[in-house]
């Protein structure tokens, strides 16, 4: 399913094939956490801006609508009008994110409701039985993701229940599978390796699930509070304990920079909101650093976002009529900066897989970060 194409040290190139199409590596998943990328942003937008995976929430998925009920629509993608790959992530974040509102235990996690309050369990069997429902390409495995500066004995003793419910999940997947009434029966399951800040944690779990036999195998539990330098110690440090034959996914990371990174350290695998949430606030990414339109000095600028750029904010709209939308609170503002973001994050992706194929990588990274000194 996973072929790699071609590696300059430890970044790599490749294909991973799926149900829903082939996914070119590295990529860069567009979050779009609720079945819809914030800011207004479509279905036919997302394919003009060659957006290759679309990200989900299950969490959020199973409190509105319900999964049950994206099911009787026939999936996830039949659901919001999407024919390419679609990753879900297990709702394992927020057992992070929810600190204040749920409790862990062996079975699963308690959890109330961020919207109304009302009682939920999501175990590793329930994670996989609402990814299934929603009919995902790719389901993560149910995992906690502890605190970069959680205590050694709890990451640890956090790490081997990760482990227990990786089983789980892996078994449940099997079954649901297997089932006449299941709408995508060639569902992946991705495996999270967790461990903080710890190496040795880290090296150990990453040795355990690659004997599970999963069909990608993702890094959790970054930026979450420590350094990119511990962000990137750890990559170095876990990605050669995983397997060479499938895909590496670095779950919610990062800036352009911290994508260059990753890909040098053998990551295949993107996603973060910070394209989509920095341009709603008219924080918009260029190849000479990010630029705010709420600056006073754009007010009477007629340029472009960025010369040269092929997004359907710049082939069109100066930063002066951007800066105006935004500042008027009007949604077309808040659309193009988030179009433009995702353009630019996408397109970055394709030079970077461009580089790789020309064995030019290492200095393809030079050149863009040189660039972007002031982001």
């Amino acid at each position: 399913m996973f072929q790699v194409l071609g590696q300059e040290g430890r970044a790599r190139r490749g294909e991973f094939h799926t149900v829903h199409g082939v996914i070119h590596t590295p990529v860069f998943m567009n979050v779009g956490t609720a079945a819809a990328i914030k800011g207004a942003v479509s279905t036919e937008d997302l394919e003009g801006i060659r957006t290759q995976v679309e990200l989900s929430n299950t969490y959020h998925l199973h409190v509105r609508p319900g999964d049950k009920v994206i099911k009787q629509l026939g999936g996830l993608h039949r659901f919001m009008s999407w024919d390419r790959p679609i990753l879900t992530d297990s709702g394992g974040f927020q057992v992070f994110s929810l600190a204040g509102l749920r409790k862990i235990k062996e079975e699963g996690v308690y959890f109330n409701s961020h919207i109304d309050g009302r009682k939920i369990f999501m175990g590793p069997e329930e994670s996989m039985q609402i990814q299934s429902n929603l009919a995902s390409t790719i389901a993560m495995a149910f995992d906690e993701c502890p605190s970069a500066r959680a205590d050694r004995t709890y990451v640890k003793n956090s790490v081997e229940r990760t482990t227990r419910w990786l089983a789980r999940c892996k078994k449940e997947m099997q079954r649901l599978n297997g089932m006449a009434d299941t709408i995508n029966q060639s569902q992946l399951l991705f495996a999270i390796n967790q461990g903080a800040v710890y190496p040795d944690i880290r090296i150990e779990h990453a040795k355990v699930i690659s004997e599970m036999d999963l069909d990608g195998y993702a890094v959790g539990g970054l930026a979450v509070g420590e350094t990119h330098e511990e962000m990137y110690h750890i990559l170095e440090e876990t990605i050669p304990f995983l397997p060479k034959d499938k895909p590496v996914y670095l779950m919610g990371v990062g800036t352009p920079a911290n994508i260059l990174e990753g890909v040098e350290r053998g990551v295949d695998f993107f996603d973060c909101v910070y394209p989509t949430r920095n341009g709603r606030h008219g924080h918009l990414y260029t190849n000479q650093g990010k630029i705010n339109l709420f600056n006073a000095k754009y007010e009477t600028d007629p340029r472009p976002i960025e010369e040269g750029c092929g997004c359907p904010a710049c082939r069109r709209y100066s930063r002066a009529y951007i800066r105006h939308l935004l500042k008027a609170k009007e949604m077309l503002g808040m659309r193009l900066c988030v179009l433009h973001n995702l353009y630019f994050y996408n397109t970055m992706m394709e030079e970077i897989r461009d580089a790789l194929a020309r064995g030019e990588f290492a200095a393809y990274k030079r050149r863009k970060l040189e660039g972007m000194l002031h982001e």
